[in-house]
């Protein structure tokens, strides 16, 4: 398969005891969080890359000291790649479609306070954190796509839209405020 990468995969086995399971929750985040997928109890793989092979020889180190056992072993790019890529894939699509539905409810909010003119520096401040969210979490999401199509574009201009909304909002805040009566209205 062409979306494989060429170098294989690095697979974390871990086995850690049943108590306490704090160890064994942090395995999981930690793999989560860099984007590795579970292919079984235990079984962890990202695409063999010298920081993936880093991380879940770090991980290994984790497990151990906590008790249990693991192994950080490289595994030859083979037969089950499509598979493996296919999870992959699949986890990114649940984190991109919740960015999308995050991203649509901001456009959403803009919209309703824009019709209701309340524009004030509360609604402004709460929007902008909720922008910030947004492109922190698509900062994160894509750092972990290691193999991108068109979710990732698709995120990346609805996270513009969102400043574009926010821009428009902002100016009219202004306005609202007294800050800048002079500002121009948005023409787009």
């Amino acid at each position: 398969m062409t979306d494989a990468p060429s170098a294989g995969w690095v697979l974390l086995l871990a086995q850690l005891p049943a108590a306490p399971s704090s160890p064994r929750v942090t395995l999981w985040r930690r793999a989560r969080a860099a984007g590795a997928v579970g292919l079984q109890n235990g079984a962890w793989v990202l695409p063999a890359t010298d920081e993936h092979r880093t991380f879940l020889e770090g991980l290994a180190t984790y497990v151990r000291e906590a008790g249990g056992t693991a192994f950080a072993l490289d595994v030859a790019a083979g037969s089950s790649d499509e598979g493996i890529v296919a999870r992959i894939r699949a986890e990114r699509g649940k984190e991109f479609a919740e960015f999308t539905e995050r991203g649509e409810a901001l456009l959403a909010e803009l919209a309703k306070e824009s019709s209701r003119d309340n524009y004030s520096f509360a609604e402004l401040e709460e929007n902008e954190q909720d922008l910030e969210r947004l492109t922190r979490w698509l900062a994160t999401i894509s750092s972990r796509d290691f193999f991108p199509d068109e979710r990732g574009k698709d995120a990346e201009a609805l996270l513009d839209r969102c400043r574009h909304a926010l821009d428009a909002f902002t100016a009219a805040v202004y306005r609202a405020e007294g800050v800048a009566p002079d500002l121009p209205p948005r023409t787009d």
